[in-house]
């Protein structure tokens, strides 16, 4: 049974330099990557991933479904898997979360914000999400995370190139120059319906909301359902430009 932490991880699993780090990337660009008429597989992609960062990387997760997870897990059982636990997340997404914690071998970790929502309402006051959305989701998701990832050499996201024109030319793996450790995306080629068949090929747990209507799923009040035809991220932060929370940007 996986464990459910409250707090980010206060043991470090880094143990690379940044040179040695970015000579895995060029490796895995010349190696596997390098035949530009075929492209590695998700289970290719993190069966590297596991064999060159087994204890010191963390996949994250939005809980919109557990096929990352999944198919990370499958080759690193017992990885750690990063929740940004906002505050302001749907009852089915936590739903979602605790179904995954308890079925899939994987230790999940709630990442906190430094402040719980009604400290920051106190500070900035109430809504900061329909004022200043930027700042909540810095506050909220990006600080929180920028905390924790350094203490891993890789993270894993579930980034799809299909998802908006932002995510177009999403690689395989890269050097995260923000964050500082190696960015791995096993699932930057899929399509929405690649996911999807997955999950249903191989059981995997779905949040309820993407059924109806909720193709990109983020926190509740800056969430709505996507009409036929719109972009899948389409119904993230409406009536704003935005259209990233900044985790990827």
């Amino acid at each position: 049974m996986s464990a459910v932490s409250l707090e980010t991880p206060v043991v470090p699993r880094r143990r690379r330099s940044d040179e040695e780090l970015k000579a895995l990337v060029d490796d895995f660009n010349a190696t596997l990557a390098a035949d530009p008429r075929r492209e590695p597989t998700a289970d290719e992609v993190a069966a590297w991933a596991a064999f060159h960062f087994s204890g010191t990387m963390a996949v994250a997760c939005s809980m919109a479904d557990a096929v990352l997870p999944h198919v990370v897990s499958r080759f690193a059982p017992g990885v750690d898997v990063l929740f940004l636990d906002t505050g302001y997340h749907f009852s089915d997404t936590l739903v979602t979360r605790d179904i995954v914690a308890e079925d899939l071998p994987i230790n999940l970790v709630n990442v906190m914000p430094e402040q719980t929502v009604a400290e920051q309402d106190a500070q900035y006051g109430p809504r900061l999400y329909e004022r200043d959305p930027a700042l909540c989701c810095q506050l909220r998701k990006v600080a929180p995370l920028a905390r924790t990832l350094p203490l891993y050499e890789a993270w894993v996201t579930g980034v799809r190139r299909d998802e908006a024109l932002t995510r177009a030319e999403t690689p395989l793996v890269a050097w995260d120059e923000k964050n500082g450790l190696v960015k791995i995306n096993p699932l930057a080629a899929w399509t929405f319906d690649d996911l999807q068949g997955y999950a249903v090929d191989n059981n995997v747990e779905v949040n309820s909301l993407l059924s109806d209507g909720f193709l990109s799923i983020g926190c509740e009040p800056c969430t709505r359902r996507v009409e036929p035809g719109e972009d899948p991220r389409a119904g993230r932060w409406a009536g704003f430009t935005k259209t990233e929370c900044g985790l990827h940007t």
